[in-house]
């Protein structure tokens, strides 16, 4: 790989000593596969080795594809070394070239689904910035191993095929890409690019506090791993999951767009009789995509109250109900749902 489209000389020399490893040379040649996109990116950097890999490697690809990039860090202030730590993840970034920015999670932080939380605050933080610079694609660091943990974690809160198949190479939130480009990476060619790169990456405690299901879920597949645990059958039993959840997406899409009706002048959209008509999963799918274009809401409402509002539907004892920032209400045999004020 050539790094001729460097202006610098001096960064040419860093970066060029730094690539020119053989296994590094290869990762890249993969990820560059794997990401595919010719417009500005922002990159989520957390200071651990997958997201220090990313970096790294986004840096080059842009570079090689003159692509205007934006790197962020965010630090969430829930352990006292964390500001300490965004600012050498900062220095060490820049020391080969890579200019970032931190991004503070300020306030009162939560004592109960800490992870869950700060996940959100997260991504707020970083949606936030993304359209602050009108960035529509922002890279995170998942990996093949977080596709593993996410799979079971699934499976054990009784998730369908949507949560079974989530964590997807790409998807879409407030109108941002989310994109993974090292899902098909293992965490250890992670740490290697990190460890050669950089000569460090932190190590967050909470990876080994088994309170938090994700630890526990990953001390599970080390034990797997024991008894003969293949990782490829699984990844080819999650791509077969995929395929099918595709499938199901195209019809809820076809439902949507031929039995739905948007009312621009007055912010409702009206779901015909035949919006019902079809099969179970499509129309809880439907129904909650046509929930979040009128309702705005960040999160995705629960499924129970979904499975709630369709059993009146169906039953024909809808009268008004509110749900995802909505009113839903039955008129004749067409749903309305309009935004709530």
């Amino acid at each position: 790989m050539s790094l001729k489209n460097l202006n610098a000389n001096k960064i040419h020399s860093i970066l060029q000593k730094k690539i020119i490893n053989k296994k590094i040379k290869h990762l890249f040649n993969l990820f560059e596969k794997e990401l595919r996109i010719r417009e500005k990116f922002a990159v989520a950097v957390s200071g651990g080795p997958d997201s220090l890999a990313l970096a790294f490697l986004a840096k080059i690809y842009s570079i090689k594809n003159k692509l205007a990039i934006k790197f962020f860090i965010v630090d969430h202030k829930l352990r006292k070394e964390s500001s300490n730590e965004a600012k050498k993840v900062k220095k060490l970034l820049k020391s080969i070239y890579i200019n970032s920015e931190i991004l503070s999670w300020n306030g009162k932080k939560p004592k109960k689904n800490i992870q869950s939380i700060a996940r959100k605050k997260r991504y707020q933080l970083l949606f936030s910035k993304c359209k602050k610079y009108k960035i529509n694609n922002l890279l995170l660091g998942h990996h093949l191993d977080d596709l593993y943990e996410n799979f079971f974690i699934r499976i054990v809160r009784g998730s369908g095929l949507k949560g079974l198949a989530s964590l997807e190479k790409k998807n879409q939130i407030n109108k941002i890409n989310l994109i993974r480009p090292l899902l098909v990476f293992d965490k250890s060619d992670l740490t290697f690019i990190s460890k050669h790169v950089f000569n460090f990456f932190i190590e967050d405690p909470s990876n080994k506090d088994f309170k938090y299901t994700r630890v526990r879920i990953r001390s599970f597949i080390d034990e797997l791993k024991k008894e003969g645990f293949d990782k490829k059958k699984l990844f080819l039993t999650i791509s077969n999951l995929r395929r099918s959840n595709q499938t199901l997406l195209f019809y809820v899409e076809q439902n949507k767009k031929m039995n739905s009706f948007l009312n621009q002048k007055k912010n409702e959209l009206i779901l015909n009789e035949n919006f019902f008509k079809n099969p179970y999963e499509v129309i809880f799918r439907s129904l909650i995509d046509s929930i979040k274009i009128i309702g705005g809401k960040y999160n995705t409402v629960r499924g129970k109250k979904i499975d709630n509002i369709l059993s009146k539907i169906e039953n024909n004892v809808l009268i008004k109900e509110t749900l995802g920032g909505c009113i839903i209400k039955k008129l004749n045999q067409t749903v309305i749902i309009s935004k709530e004020d």
